[in-house]
């Protein structure tokens, strides 16, 4: 008889190795704190009158979790804090949620979040955030597909003017969090080494 047919009330976890659970456990902490620290950083929002694109943390957040967190599960945290957004938790920007927001002008960059987390994590697994110059390129590169999904997206609701209601007002602040983001991961691998 097989080990799973002779233990009673048994859960698959409860099969896994020891070492398989705790990761399994870790991994699952890793992902749903990613998408709480996305959720946080959302809430620091403000509204431009003439743009339907809010100033936010989120970016930021966005490309630290995937750095930190790899491409896998730096993709999955975004995914999860979709998902929380989408079944009505209130941790879209301003505390806002629910389909009809992600279907909104903004979707594109909810989506693009995942983009980003996956490839900037991709990239921290190549060792790409050791250094100041390959992180701000990697935090460059994920504020690129942020845009680049957001821009079509809300191309859709504003025509023509999307670079100048979700582009222009936003690159001064971006690149102050890419330098942040920069200076913040290889500074953080040095204190790492050095312990």
């Amino acid at each position: 008889m097989n080990r799973i047919a002779t233990t009673r009330g048994a859960v698959l976890d409860t099969l896994l190795p020891t070492a398989r659970r705790a990761t399994l456990a870790l991994d699952a902490a890793a992902i749903v704190g990613g998408s709480l620290i996305v959720a946080l950083a959302a809430q620091v929002s403000v509204r431009l009158p003439f743009s339907p694109v809010p100033v936010t943390g989120q970016t930021l957040a966005v490309l630290l979790v995937g750095a930190l967190l790899g491409s896998r599960r730096g993709a999955l945290a975004l995914l999860a804090y979709l998902g929380e957004g989408l079944i009505g938790l209130p941790v879209f920007a301003g505390g806002a949620s629910g389909p009809a927001y992600a279907l909104g002008p903004t979707g594109g960059y909810l989506v693009g979040f995942v983009a980003a987390a996956f490839l900037v994590g991709w990239l921290a697994e190549r060792g790409w955030d050791r250094h100041v110059l390959p992180t701000a390129m990697t935090m460059a590169l994920g504020t690129a597909a942020i845009y680049a999904c957001g821009l079509t997206w809300l191309s859709l609701y504003v025509g023509s003017q999307s670079l100048s209601m979700g582009l222009a007002p936003f690159v001064a602040g971006d690149l102050i969090k890419l330098a942040m983001a920069a200076a913040l991961l290889p500074a953080g691998w040095k204190l790492l080494s050095a312990e």
